[in-house]
């Protein structure tokens, strides 16, 4: 499998880069990591990772924003699963195995979990999401999303999925709330499983780009523009079932 992560390797992220590094190594099943590095030297890139055989540095010669970035480095992912992750967060011991197993042994497109949020003292806090544990036909996450200012009823980097998914449903065109088109995406086009489980720290702290000034401006926005996009995806996959149940040309 690998991580697609995307960074701008700004100085007061690099020691949490090196800390979503690091968790990458506990991990306990194989795993490459591709950086796309939006925009800034590469030489910047944290020891741990610039020594690392299985991390794959993708340096774009300008700054792109996250969306474009982690689209390009799809280019470079040649694994049969691919899961997105942030440069300041961290992923629980076990996220790659208890995912990674549950879609070998089920064969559906992706594989997701809960998320903690970490705390600067290094406590952790549970997130459930919206939708439940359990097997979800393609389309059915979407359902648990009731409105768009509602929380979003997935964590986007909780979710392992097959690469050919992935690509199929790209990161949105936005400059924020692009993960959550994707996840809409991936969870419309095939079958998955959600485990009651964290898989994902999501690291709290005064640069993280929600608690920045003009993130709240848009936020409205971003979300309803990927909740249009999860119900007119539904619906549009939906008739074509119907439509090819019926026999209709």
């Amino acid at each position: 499998m690998t991580v697609v992560i995307a960074t701008q390797l700004r100085h007061d992220r690099l020691e949490y880069l090196a800390a979503m590094h690091a968790s990458l190594e506990r991990q306990s099943v194989p795993w490459e990591a591709v950086v796309a590095v939006d925009g800034a030297n590469p030489a910047r890139l944290p020891d741990p990772l610039a020594a690392d055989p299985r991390v794959r540095a993708l340096a774009l010669p300008r700054t792109v924003g996250a969306a474009c970035a982690r689209n390009l480095a799809l280019n470079e992912v040649r694994t049969e699963y691919v899961n997105w992750a942030d440069d300041d967060d961290e992923f629980t011991d076990d996220a790659m195995a208890v995912r990674l197993h549950t879609l070998e042994a089920t064969r559906v497109g992706w594989c997701a979990g809960y998320s903690e949020d970490l705390q600067p003292d290094g406590t952790t806090t549970l997130w459930r999401c919206s939708t439940p544990p359990g097997r979800h036909e393609a389309g059915d996450v979407w359902t648990y999303w009731e409105r768009p200012e509602d929380t979003i009823p997935i964590g986007p980097t909780t979710i392992l999925a097959r690469t050919d998914l992935v690509r199929a449903a790209p990161m949105g065109g936005l400059v924020q709330g692009e993960d959550y088109v994707a996840a809409l995406g991936i969870t419309s086009l095939a079958p998955g499983m959600l485990l009651p489980l964290p898989v994902y720290r999501y690291r709290k702290h005064p640069g993280q780009m929600t608690r920045q000034d003009a993130y709240d401006v848009l936020e409205p926005e971003a979300r309803r523009h990927a909740w249009n996009y999860g119900r007119s995806l539904r619906a549009a996959l939906c008739a074509r079932e119907t439509n090819d149940a019926a026999g209709v040309v």
